[in-house]
Parts: structure tokens; sequence; C-alpha cells
């Protein structure tokens, strides 16, 4: 791992040029024996390729993956440009870090970085005279010895040793000081007696930072000969102040040292320990669903504005920032069921305003709480000319490609290539008070423009947007910020710009896709101010009837569209999650996204056809094909009305058989608007949704509320319902999950509830009282193995003895690959197979379905997948027993055909859909439909399966 100390800094440097530079740069590392001077070329080369300026006044030249046989040991040095180098024609670095690396190493740089990236510290760089100075401001070595409040624990429960040292790791970890695998270096026989019941362990592996924690117990535990009441761990390293330790061991060797600290607080005194403020606190899980992003930091910020006196704001244990600060609480990147705490001011308004500000965060700040869905993951950024980089492959006349449907609806025109806008403007200025009133005005214009679009705003979720746009415009400490560059004689567009791209820089780099991608709002806003400080006009739209293309559609340019004349969007990245999706879909817009690059270098005069519904697009289509879009979308409007008119009709084949369409339900309350759209039964109701709409976890009494409201509605249809299938991407705000790394593979759904019985009791319980002699069918979700199955009912059958359920059948759902392999074995006990074809896929095909790029490639009509669908419907026919399908598979027109033809006795899709599905099975013969699943069994890929399924529609 590349680390930063003083013997690599080199201070006082000069250079005319970033070519003089680069030159001195290439010396140094030749000088140390870190590369040969060719390798000059190779930074040379990556400048070239793109700037490797930071921000704050820091580049990090590195050279190409073909220059690396020019480095002879991995390696980094900081070089002193005090009088600055102009380094990418606006911004000046004052420091350089010149990384050798013979991989990707110089990412861990980067990562050491953050706060230089986040905070104003360009002038304190110029300035520096010693590289201690250099190394404080890039905050890359740690103090050698971290004492704090944060790492104390008191009243601790324990029941033995290893809980203790279980506790310690864990603050530690939480500090991120230490790395996995301390916790397991902590060796119980090596701990020290400091004097009765105090003890002291010491562990060096998988330490980032010197530090120390300490536990006392509630009561002792018996250890060694003797007893333990207080545990002092010490995370050590090779920058362990010792003298600094020597002094801590001396008071804790004093009698009586830690025995009249009952709290937290007392603890971190008694040794001396950096404290928290003492402020007034109070904490809150998050439970939005996508974390702290724009629209409820904005709430947030707005909430804690109202009250005067500071309020902080720390995430899961970590540093306090502003909590009025809209850019300090999207840094934070907080993600659902993380614990913010919050502290006051005392005697302030703030302190008294601290139950207001956690009812507003535990309410959502202006957001449902919703099950979490899954965030569209940014794809990374090819690597310029990099020999490894993404290929774009030319796009070719009237051949379909695949994007991510982002918003229904087919669309055909003209191409239009909104590209990006090219600021001009002088890096320095003389006035400086000439250059802050431009900043005030062109803030205060883009503000009024930005409250126009929310007055006109037809759409909730395009008001919040553009509400949130203007707050950043409010935010104090990024004013502050610019206010700062201009006070170093920049410009005003130049300190504008560092700043807000340093800003989306740091959204970029958070651990949380959607987050990130909240990084193109930094620059939208940012941008408008741009244009009014450079007198840049915004590009006029053509005026005949064109179809959007952009790198990712901001939402400000999706918001000023004409309806009248863009025909649909077709973006190179974003996902079905972005702002541009969502505010496509509010104003209805058909939009394809997540195209892939090619869709930037479309020849001029270029023709459209775009699909909102499946993600298809074609360059410069057939006449012909644009004609049967047109005619299709006609014909689909005209199938829609007349299939409403015939909805409650019951779905039956032209011979006689009969095929059962239920709902798939997300609330309760949506149960009625299901049955008057046809629904048949409730194929899935998804009570985690039941859960999330509770601010704490809901009671037995209050399930069963809840759940007859969808039996009351359904009457005699029977109700599927789907115990709780939570766990990794859908944690609940109150019942805090581990994070998990590959949360598909992790704890979620039946085993998350098997590992907390009396949860899935309460809620089996709750049903059966609910359906009060109704008929309820029971399914448990992401069931693996057989024992999962047995010890699932086991459960059930313990909540039946107390309350009896006449009309109970009891199912699994088949989402993993392996349930379906020994289908032949469950349907001897099981009543029922519901298939969730959504996960089922995913996992067969190892794709993540909410992936931009590869999502289009996960499609249920896979032969791989037909074959488990088969093979289950089969196995459960032998035995008597019935299939459901309630993916999205259910309700494709494709499918639908294919899974009657393989025996599926029941589907299950969103009710806007049932009135289509059932006029398509009446439309179909079992028959026909047999002989067509029987040949797309033998087809190979999905594409054929799906060119089979058109020929015999």
């Amino acid at each position: 791992m590349l680390t930063l100390s003083t013997e690599h800094i080199r201070m006082r440097q000069q250079a005319a040029n970033k070519e003089e530079a680069l030159q001195i740069l290439a010396d140094i590392l030749v000088a140390d024996g870190l590369a040969i001077p060719a390798y000059l070329n190779g930074l040379k080369a990556r400048e070239a390729q793109t700037s490797t300026y930071l921000g704050q006044g820091i580049a990090i030249p590195h050279g190409t993956p073909e220059s690396r046989t020019s480095i002879l040991n991995t390696g980094v040095r900081l070089v002193h440009f005090p009088d600055g180098v102009l380094w990418d024609g606006e911004n000046q670095a004052y420091l350089a870090v010149v990384i050798a690396a013979k991989s990707d190493e110089h990412l861990q740089i980067l990562q050491l970085l953050t706060r230089a990236l986040s905070e104003n510290i360009e002038q304190a760089l110029r300035t520096a005279e010693t590289p201690e100075q250099i190394l404080s401001l890039l905050n890359a070595e740690p103090d050698s010895l971290l004492l704090h409040e944060n790492l104390m624990s008191a009243g601790a429960d324990a029941a033995d040793i290893d809980d203790v040292l279980y506790q310690a790791a864990v603050l530690l970890k939480k500090q991120k000081v230490v790395a996995p695998g301390f916790l397991s270096a902590l060796k119980p026989q090596d701990a020290v007696q400091l004097q009765d019941g105090l003890w002291c362990l010491t562990a060096e592996d998988a330490v980032l930072q010197p530090a120390v924690a300490i536990v006392k117990l509630k009561e002792p535990i018996p250890f060694r000969d003797g007893s333990l009441s207080a545990l002092v761990c010490v995370a050590s390293n090779d920058k362990l102040d010792l003298q600094r330790l020597s002094r801590l061991m001396d008071m804790l060797f004093q009698p009586e040292a830690l025995q009249n600290s009952e709290s937290r607080r007392e603890l971190a005194l008694a040794v001396g320990a950096e404290t928290v403020p003492d402020w007034q606190s109070a904490g809150v899980v998050l439970a939005n669903a996508h974390g702290l992003h724009a629209r409820p930091a904005t709430a947030l910020a707005n909430v804690c504005k109202e009250f005067d006196g500071e309020v902080k704001v720390s995430l899961d244990g970590g540093s306090y920032v502003s909590a009025k600060s809209l850019t300090k609480l999207l840094s934070l990147g907080a993600e659902r069921g993380q614990t913010l705490t919050f502290i006051a001011e005392p005697g302030s308004e703030a302190e008294a305003g601290l139950p207001q500000i956690i009812q507003a965060v535990r309410s959502g700040l202006g957001e449902e709480v919703e099950a979490v869905g899954e965030a569209a993951h940014a794809a990374p950024e090819a690597g310029g000319n990099d020999a490894f980089a993404v290929e774009v492959a030319a796009l070719q006349d009237d051949v379909r490609n695949q994007g991510v449907a982002a918003s229904p609806g087919l669309a055909a025109g003209k191409a239009y290539l909104m590209k990006e806008v090219d600021f001009h403007y002088p890096h320095t200025a003389e006035d400086s008070e000439a250059e802050r009133g431009k900043l005030q005005q062109a803030v205060a214009d883009v503000k009024a423009e930005l409250a126009q679009m929310v007055a006109q705003a037809k759409s909730k979720d395009i008001r919040q947007i553009f509400t949130a746009h203007a707050a950043l415009l409010d935010d104090p400490d990024l004013l502050q910020q610019v206010d700062a560059g201009i006070r170093r004689q920049l410009s005003a567009a130049a300190a504008w710009h560092s700043h807000i791209e340093a800003l989306a820089k740091e959204q970029e780099a958070l651990n949380n896709p959607l987050l990130a991608g909240r990084a193109a709002d930094l620059r939208d806003v940012g941008n408008k101010v741009m244009a009014l400080l450079c007198g840049v006009k915004a590009a006029e739209e053509p005026q005949e009837p064109y179809i959007l293309v952009m790198e990712d559609v901001v939402p400000s340019v999706v918001a000023r569209l004409d309806q009248q004349k863009v025909a649909g969007i077709l973006t190179a990245a974003g996902g079905a999650s972005s702002h541009s999706a969502i505010v496509a879909r509010a104003l209805g817009i058909a939009a394809v996204v997540g195209a892939g690059e090619a869709v930037l270098s479309l020849p001029e005069g270029s023709t459209l056809l775009i699909n909102g519904e499946d993600g298809a697009f074609y360059l410069n289509p057939a006449q012909s094909r644009i004609d049967e879009a047109m005619q299709q979308r006609a014909l689909m409007q005209e199938q829609r009305k007349l299939a409403e008119a015939h909805c409650m009709e019951a779905a039956v084949t032209t011979d006689g058989h009969r095929v059962e369409v239920a709902a798939n339900l997300g609330k309760v309350a949506d149960a009625a608007g299901a049955v008057q759209r046809g629904a048949e039964a409730v194929g899935l109701l998804r009570t985690e949704l039941v859960f999330m709409s509770h601010a704490s976890a809901p009671d037995e009494a209050q399930q069963e509320k809840d759940y007859r409201v969808v039996f009351d509605a359904m009457g005699s249809r029977p109700v599927v319902v789907r115990t709780l299938d939570v766990g990794g991407d859908k944690p609940l705000p109150y019942l805090p999950l581990p994070k998990e790394d590959n949360p598909f593979l992790g704890e979620r759904g039946l085993r998350m509830t098997l590992r907390r019985p009396q949860l899935l009791r309460q809620q089996l319980s709750a049903l059966l009282k609910a359906a009060d002699g109704r008929p309820l069918r029971i399914m448990f979700p992401m069931v693996g193995r057989l024992e999962e199955w047995h010890a699932a009912k086991a459960i059930l059958d313990d909540a039946l003895a107390e309350t009896p359920c006449p009309d109970l059948q009891v199912g699994i759902m088949v989402e993993v690959p392996s349930v379906a392999l020994i289908a032949g074995h469950l349907a001897k006990e099981v009543d029922f197979f519901s298939i969730g074809t959504n996960d089922l896929t995913q996992y067969v095909l190892a794709i993540d379905r909410g992936h931009p790029i590869l999502s289009a490639e996960a499609d249920g009509l896979h032969p791989s997948i037909l074959q488990l669908i088969s093979q289950t419907v089969a196995a459960a026919h032998r035995h008597g027993k019935w299939v459901g399908v309630c993916g999205e598979l259910a309700a494709d027109s494709k499918a639908v055909p294919i899974l009657l033809g393989l025996g599926v006795d029941e589907l299950s899709v969103s009710a806007g859909s049932i009135p289509l599905v059932k006029a398509q099975i009446r439309r179909l013969n079992t028959r026909e439909c047999k002989e067509l699943a029987a040949e797309a069994l033998t087809c190979a890929t999905a594409a054929e399966v799906r060119s089979l399924s058109s020929r015999n529609g």
C-alpha cells in the first residue's frame, strides 16, 4: 500500500509551466530509483489524455498503463510549488503528488486526499513551510494515537471475554481505525493486568491508525484467575506514539483509575481523551429508501435553519458536520438504516428544536418511507486511450440496440445532440468586490429562474427536484467557500467552477450509487450560474419533433422541453432511478437511458426510434419499421381500452382452459383498485411495504389491522402473502442489519426471519387472525434449502396451534436456482410454488437486474430460466400442486403464451396490467401454447425465444 511520509516530500520547487514541472517530477523519481527517464513520456501522455488536476491546488500526475514498463519500484513523491503551476488552463497546482505504480495503487492516494478535496486548504498548501505542514493539511498521516470519547463504552454487558473483545473491535472499526481481521488478532492470553479488574490488550494486525478503545462492564466477568471489569484495547502500528501511550498507562496504573467513570464521557475525561461537544443530543435511524440524497437533505437543512443556534450531525458515531449545510449533509453519504446523531448548541432555539428535527427525519423529510429499490449502479468511466478501455462500437443502421427502459412510450424523430457547454473565462481578477457582485447577481437570477420552474411544474417530483436545486444556492457553506476563492483574486467564474467541481467529485466518490449520481445535479446548478457569468445562452431546441440525445440529461433541461416538440430522450449514461428518468416519466416523455457512449457520436441528421417500454432503440430505422411502431402504438392504445372494458371477465383460452390472473400489491390500500381492474386474487402481497409504512416495528395487532384491509377488499378471493422479505439490499430502519458486500447473496428474506423467529411468528399469527376464515395463501421468500422450509413450517405450525385457519395453503417462492432443481422433493410437502422470475433470472444469469449496463441482458425468457420453470411445474403437477409466476415475466406479452404452454396455473401482475394479460389469454389456444413452449425449450438464447414468440403471435 502506498503511503505519504515527510521523507518523500520536496519543498519549494520552481517551474514556469506544467512541462517543466513534469520534468522535475520525472527527475525526482529517477533520482530516487523509482523510474527510468522514459517515464516522463508516460506522465506527458496521461496529461494529454486528461488533466490530473484534482482541486484545492493539488494535482496527482501519473503515467499511462503503457508507461509502467518504465517503473523500477512502486513509490510516491510530493512536490511543493509555492508559486504555483498552471495545470489545466485555469487552475494553479501548488502540490503535485507524483506516482510511480505498476497497478492501480494510485487509487489509495486518492482516498487519502478526501479531506483535501472537501476543505479549503489551497492557500495553506501554497504557503506551507515544512513537510509536516503538508502532511497535516492532507490528513495523510493520522494522529499517532487516537483517544476519543467515541472509542469509549461504559456499562457494557458481556458474558465472557469474547464479548468484550468484540465490543472493543466494533468501537475501533466504527471509527475506521482498524480493518477486518483486527478482532481475530486479539488474543486473550496476551492480556496484561494493570490493576484489579483492569486489563490491557494490544494487537497490530489490520491497524490503520493507532488508537485506544476502552470497554467498562456493568458487571465484572471471570477472567484468568480473577475478574475483568474493564478492558483497554490498544490498536498499534509502527506510528504509535509511545510517549503518549506511556502517559496513558501511567494514569491507568493509578488506584481507582476508572472506578468512578460511569459514562462514556467520564471515561474520556478520566484518560484525557477528546470529547464530543457536551451538547444535548438525539439520534434517529434514517428511513429514506435512497438515503440522504438531495431532496431529503434539502428538507433537513431547511428544518435546521428554522432554529437559531448551531446544529451538528454525525453518521454512525463519526465526525460532526453542520446540519444547516446542504453540501456537508450530502458529503455524509448517509444510507438507509444508518443512524444520524444530532447535537445542538446549549440554550439555543436549536436545542429546544431537536425533537422537531428528529421527527422530521423519522417522517421521511418529505419522502414516503418505502422499500429500498435497486439503485442504478454508475458505470465506470472508460480509461481514455488505456489498453483495456471499453471499446465503443459504432451503431449500425436499422439494427436493434439495447439501453435501459426509463419512461414508457414509443417515439421516433431526428436526433438532436445537446452537447456540453464549453465555458471561457479569465482565471484571475483584480477587483474582488466586482467579482463578488457578479456572482451574487448570477446566483439571484438562477434562484429566480428555479422559483419560476417550481411554480410552473405540473409534477410534485419536478417541484421537489428544483426546490433541492434552489436550496444548494442557499447553502452558506458553499457560498463562503466560493467567496474565499474570490478573496484569493480568482474570478467569480473560476472560484465558482472550481468549488462546484470539487463538490461534484466528492459526491461521485461516495459509496452509494444514487448519492454519487447526484453530482449531475450539482453540475446542473453550477452550469446555470456559469452560463450567466460567462454570457452563454442556452441551446435552442429544433422546431420539428426530435429525440434529445445527451450524455446524461439533467433535470432542468428536461423540464424546459416543449412536450409538443420533443418526442423522446436517449442518454449515454444514467439509470432508471435517475432524476432525469423521474422527470421524464412525470412529463410522459418516452425515454431510454444507459445506451452507451456510441450515441454521442451519431451523424448529424440521424433518425432515431426508441421504445421506452423495453429499452430498445434503432438508428436510422427503415420507414417500414417506424410505420410499424406507430401502428403498434395506436393498436396498443385501442387494445387497452377494449381490455379494460372486459377486465371483469375470466381469462379463458379459446379451448376452454382457465388461467387465474392475480394482482401484485405493495400497499394494502391498493387491493380495492386491483379488484376493480379484474384481479381474481392477490398473487403477491409484499408485506415489507406494510412494515415500511410504520416509523417503528408494527406489533401483531397493527399488522392484523393492515392485513384485514386486503382481505376485506378481496372478499372470498384468495390472498397470497409473502412473509417479510427484507435484509441486505432492503433493510428496515428499525431493524439494523450489518452492511454486506453482496446483499443479494446475504441475510435476506427467510434467512433473516429464521434468525429472528419471534418476528416471523408474530407476522404469521397476525395473518392467521386477519384471514378470519377467508382463503389465505402464505409463501416464504428466498428459500434455498429444504431445511429452511422445514424450519419455517415448524414456526407456522406453532402459530396454527393457537389460531387455526380452515382455508390455508402454504408454499414457497422459487427464486433461488437450487429450489427449482429440487422441486421434486419440495413438491411433496408444499401446497404451491410461486416463481419470482426477477430474482430467479438474476441468480441464474449472474446479472444484477438493476444494473444500467447489464440489466438489458437479464432476460427472463432465457432458455435456462424456462428450463427451471418447466422442471418446477412438472414436479408440482406430479403431486397435484399449482404453480404461479409473480415476476415481471408474467406481464410480458412474449412470455405469456410460453408460460401457459409450460403449464403455469396463475399469473400475478401489477394491477394496471391485469386487463391486458386477461385479454391476451382469451386469444390463446392451449395446444398451440404447449407447442410453442416445447420449441422454446430447444432454443439457445433469449433472443431466439423472443423471435419465436413473435412469429407465433
